[in-house]
């Protein structure tokens, strides 16, 4: 693997870094695209990537220190400051609060910008599993099979191969990002859709997971995965029928 490219004045630039900034630059491409057909200036979709990057990154971090501070495995601050610990989670908080807010600045109807990133998140998300497998890191259960593999630098290391449940990730948000591509023109409300189709891979491919059950069994992952399905089903009922611009 290779957790670290190169060092710019003694800092050292990761692969999960660039992969994460390539996935945000893909995202705004093709929210471009998706406001074009939208008959919305598609240079707005810079302006998007701003609020998402902002409310994403701040989002992730702070998920992750609230997380580790509850857990009691790390001082709030110190987990707020680590460079570990970006949390897709509360990047999906953060940013979709932040956009929200940025589409009210702007004028620009919300669920139009919504529909627009549900078709970009998907792959912007696949680039940033790439870069989590780069590094080693949300990586699977001990396995035997052809394509295990081993991450000696790896978040922790390992030297037994496991699941690469990043790329099993990667897979399924690439089959996920297809088909609301496909259903850009026919949902009532492709967010929503997206939300679910997400927390369904999660929650399946989290059983190849290490995570630590918190309830019934379930990790918290895939307790997420859940209120995630249960929020883009409603979500998509509640908008059924009502046009996107009222």
């Amino acid at each position: 693997m290779y957790p670290i490219l190169f060092h710019v004045f003694g800092y050292p630039i990761s692969t999960f870094g660039l992969m994460m900034a390539l996935g945000f630059l893909v995202s705004a491409w093709i929210v471009g695209r998706r406001l074009a057909e939208y008959g919305q200036d598609p240079e707005l979709s810079s302006t998007i990537l701003v609020y998402a990057m902002l409310g994403g990154v701040f989002g992730s971090k702070l998920y992750f220190a609230l997380d580790q501070w509850l857990l009691g495995t790390m001082p709030f601050s110190d987990a707020l400051f680590n460079r570990a610990g970006i949390t897709w989670y509360g990047g999906l908080i953060g940013g979709t609060i932040v956009v929200a807010i940025g589409t009210r600045i702007h004028g620009i109807p919300t669920r139009i910008v919504a529909s627009c990133v549900a078709t970009a998140a998907p792959f912007g998300q696949a680039c940033g599993r790439i870069g989590c497998f780069l590094v080693g890191d949300d990586y699977g259960r001990p396995s035997d099979l052809p394509w295990a593999v081993a991450f000696p630098e790896g978040a922790p290391p390992t030297l037994v191969p496991v699941h690469p449940t990043q790329l099993y990730e990667v897979v399924w948000l690439l089959i996920a990002g297809t088909i609301l591509w496909k259903r850009r023109h026919k949902s009532p409300f492709l967010f929503g859709e997206y939300l679910a189709m997400n927390g369904f891979g999660r929650f399946f491919i989290e059983m190849l997971r290490i995570n630590p059950k918190v309830g019934l069994g379930l990790t918290e992952p895939q307790w997420i995965g859940i209120l995630l399905i249960l929020s883009g089903i409603s979500g998509w009922l509640y908008f059924r029928g009502r046009p996107e611009v009222e």
